[in-house]
């Protein structure tokens, strides 16, 4: 689907990064900006400032996309801004943490539908548009450690982002070989919220648990969106690539490293 099978230049091409304004999400539409691409971002409220570089900036839809319609929306106006659309960076999702035991059902519905039907909506409006154009495109869905190996308080969030692996390689079998469908499992990563999530000196101490010894910088997770969008991996279809540093060191191995004080 690239001019320049060799290369990561976007030059020409359009994509759309959901949960584009801020956080990894904005990560993500900086690169695409970066290697040429024309790009859409969208969120549940206007952010303050865009996605921008070297003097690009992203444009904006305010959408929510647990609703169908409201998917179908944004590509429609993605597709009619750009004149088509060749990525889709499936990255809007999340959720605080919650007890299984007492979680409402309200809860465990707006947390599916976020990270299970929004990206399942918005790659469905996607294919009608990239299935008619000669080089088809490519749709990356941005999954989690959490589909291979589930958290305390994360029940609903760990099903959905599990039903988010299956939804990719079932519409890799489906909508190829002119649209490619792919995911990517991503582990902790060093975003703005990260001393929140991962404890003091934003996760030090969780770094440790890393084989790669750090936590994932977005860019890591960014460069990897653009190589799985452009021509230099047209054959990879239905792929979960990690995006986690080797994953985590096991608990018992860690504690014969480092031993509690008696």
């Amino acid at each position: 689907m690239d001019d320049h099978p060799h290369t990561m230049d976007f030059t020409g091409r359009a994509v759309l990064v959901t949960g584009g304004t801020r956080g990894l999400g904005s990560v993500i539409a900086r690169a695409f900006l970066a290697s040429g691409a024309d790009v859409m971002v969208c969120g549940r409220g206007t952010p303050t400032a865009l996605p921008s570089t070297g003097g690009r900036e992203a444009a904006f839809r305010a959408a929510d996309l647990r609703d169908p319609a409201a998917a179908a929306d944004l590509v429609a106006a993605t597709a009619e801004r750009f004149g088509r659309l060749d990525v889709l960076v499936n990255n809007a999702g999340g959720s605080p943490d919650a007890d299984a035991a007492t979680v409402s059902p309200r809860f465990v519905e707006k947390v599916v539908a976020l990270n299970l039907l929004a990206p399942f909506y918005t790659a469905q409006a996607a294919n009608l548009v990239m299935r008619e154009q000669p080089d088809g495109g490519s749709v990356i869905n941005i999954g989690s450690v959490s589909a291979h190996t589930p958290q305390p308080g994360t029940a609903a969030y760990s099903a959905a982002k599990a039903g988010l692996l299956g939804l990719t390689r079932a519409l890799a079998l489906e909508w190829a070989p002119r649209v490619r469908v792919n995911h990517i499992t991503a582990g902790l990563i060093r975003t703005e919220n990260a001393t929140a999530l991962y404890g003091e000196g934003d996760g030090a101490a969780v770094a440790d648990l890393v084989p790669m010894g750090r936590l994932a910088e977005p860019d890591d997770v960014a460069r990897t969106c653009l190589w799985l969008a452009c021509g230099l991996s047209s054959y990879v279809n239905g792929a979960d690539l990690a995006v986690h540093g080797g994953g985590e060191i096991p608990a018992r191995y860690a504690a014969v490293r480092h031993p509690s004080p008696l």
